[in-house]
């Protein structure tokens, strides 16, 4: 029976006008980044000498180097908290069925309807306070705090869709309810965890407006926030900034191809909890 009609057909040209549709800024942003700047043609045109000399001139003329270590400290301390922190949350709010568990659920929840713009000015009081401004460990306590509801979020909804059998097994054995956490549910966990990775790693490393407020005014700056000045400063040279951007873009998106598989499984586990 040949199922391929009129209406795959009309799926499969939406996919393909879709995909070109997101796809054509990709194009530009590549395609200027790796243009000679005497080159004026089109931007749409492809380029027939692609050089790499921009990328140099915005590493070494964007000062790139410390931004790009800065945002990696950030994210990779930020992402760690988060993740063990809202793991270790989510086991219990989990697999415990009383009323304080739901309660305390609903309570994380609304962590997620909250917008974090209406305690910016209280947090950055708390930091000042703490001297902590123009400090990157500013972002680490900031990030820690506001991605763990909806990480614990995917979290609750992955381990609501697993058997508790196994942990049942291995508190039988002997076990407490730690080391079963540690030696059973955990290894369970890969496919959520590198969801909850990538889009806490996407959302910490695109930051413009955080990083801009506590870390303005010191030389410790992240990625967004150095090339938003280099944009101020070579404002006429778009290939010199298309370079910065694709350099910035590099990071985040290697990590993604790495666990493309294990993302794609665990917002499947999600969606079924």
């Amino acid at each position: 029976m040949n199922r391929y009609g009129r209406r795959t057909l009309a799926l499969e040209l939406a996919m393909i006008a879709g995909a070109l549709f997101v796809a054509f800024p990709v194009y530009v942003l590549v395609n200027l980044a790796v243009r000679p700047t005497a080159d004026t043609s089109s931007p749409i045109s492809p380029t027939t000498s692609p050089t790499l000399d921009n990328f140099t001139q915005a590493w070494q003329q964007g000062a790139l180097g410390g931004a790009l270590a800065n945002s990696v400290l950030v994210t990779v301390c930020s992402v760690v908290i988060v993740l063990a922190v809202s793991s270790l949350a989510a086991y219990p709010l989990a697999r415990v069925t009383a009323h304080w568990a739901r309660g305390t659920y609903l309570l994380v929840l609304l962590g997620l309807a909250l917008p974090f713009q209406l305690a910016s000015l209280p947090l950055y009081q708390t930091m000042r306070d703490m001297g902590l401004l123009g400090s990157p460990w500013a972002l680490v306590l900031f990030y820690s705090g506001l991605q763990v509801p909806f990480t614990v979020f995917l979290y609750v909804g992955f381990l609501r869709a697993l058997p508790p059998d196994f942990e049942d097994a291995a508190l039988i054995d002997g076990c407490t309810p730690l080391q079963g956490f540690r030696y059973v549910v955990l290894p369970m966990l890969k496919p959520v965890t590198a969801t909850a990775l990538v889009l806490n790693t996407v959302a910490v490393w695109n930051d413009f407006f955080t990083p801009l407020l506590y870390l303005s005014g010191s030389a410790q700056q992240t990625l967004p926030v150095a090339i938003a000045g280099f944009v101020g400063q070579y404002v006429t040279d778009w290939n010199l900034i298309f370079a910065a951007l694709v350099i910035s873009v590099l990071p985040v998106l290697l990590l993604y191809f790495l666990l493309q598989r294990s993302i794609i499984n665990g917002f499947a586990g999600g969606l079924k909890g």
